[in-house]
């Protein structure tokens, strides 16, 4: 890779990218985990069968939440987000495996997030009971304008310190959290029905979730990923108020 920073022009995003990369993921690998505590080496049949036929112990293992089971699968996802969503996406760790581009070994791209216009802007309430509404007409170009600006300025920084000689790593400090990232992340289904419970809002919840709309958006691709995956499984997270088992 070459040391002269690239010209490149800053642009400006209000979406996310969420790719389904790799997956090893069905309901039957929920049947046959779970048959084996009872079936042995038999188990194995449920391979080659129809998991329909088998819904309901699916059923069963997540309404009284006997959660191993649903970790004997694995999905990889490439996601493209604003570093400022990554950040909270790391705060779940337990099985999850995370890979991101680094700025101290790439010329970080200028793309930026910018919230489009369906984008709640303005918080009410106190801690723990926030709701956000919409922004008025006024709100909604100073924050694209103030955001865009900002951007500008501080991708121009980090050009310039690039051209003087400055080191990736240090000159990336004047980058902000709205600049988009990428990375990989692979998580089984168990985790990822905990994140789904506390980064997702859903009307057939029962534990009430009150995510960054942000970090939900992630979360609403990676779901519509895995319900293909593994639709019993999804069905039965749903129907037991979505609180992973």
């Amino acid at each position: 890779m070459s040391d002269t920073p690239a010209e490149t022009k800053p642009s400006f995003r209000s979406d996310v990218t969420v790719e389904l990369v790799k997956h090893a993921a069905g309901d039957s690998d929920v049947l046959w985990a779970a048959r084996v505590s009872t079936a042995g080496e038999h188990s194995l049949e449920e391979l080659t069968k129809d998991p329909e036929r088998s819904k309901g112990l699916i059923n069963f293992l997540m309404r009284d939440r006997h959660g191993s089971p649903f970790e004997h699968n694995s999905m990889t996802f490439f996601i493209s987000a604003p570093i400022f969503v990554f950040r909270e996406f790391m705060r779940h760790r337990v099985g999850w495996s995370y890979n991101e581009e680094s700025g101290r070994y790439r010329e970080l791209q200028p793309v930026f997030y910018v919230p489009g216009q369906d984008r709640k802007l303005v918080q009410q309430g106190r801690p723990g009971k926030y709701e956000f509404v919409a922004g008025t007409e006024v709100q909604q170009a100073l924050t694209e304008r103030t955001l865009e600006n900002s951007y500008i300025q501080a991708y121009e920084a980090y050009q310039e310190m690039l051209a003087a000689g400055v080191a990736r790593e240090v000159a990336r400090a004047v980058l902000p959290v709205g600049l988009f990232s990428s990375m990989y992340a692979t998580c089984n289904a168990r985790s990822l029905m905990h994140f789904l419970g506390l980064r997702t809002q859903h009307e057939q919840a029962k534990v009430p979730s009150f995510p960054q709309r942000e970090i939900e958006m992630v979360g609403e691709r990676m779901e519509e990923h895995w319900a293909t995956l593994m639709p019993l499984t999804h069905a039965a997270f749903n129907m037991n108020g979505r609180v992973a088992p």
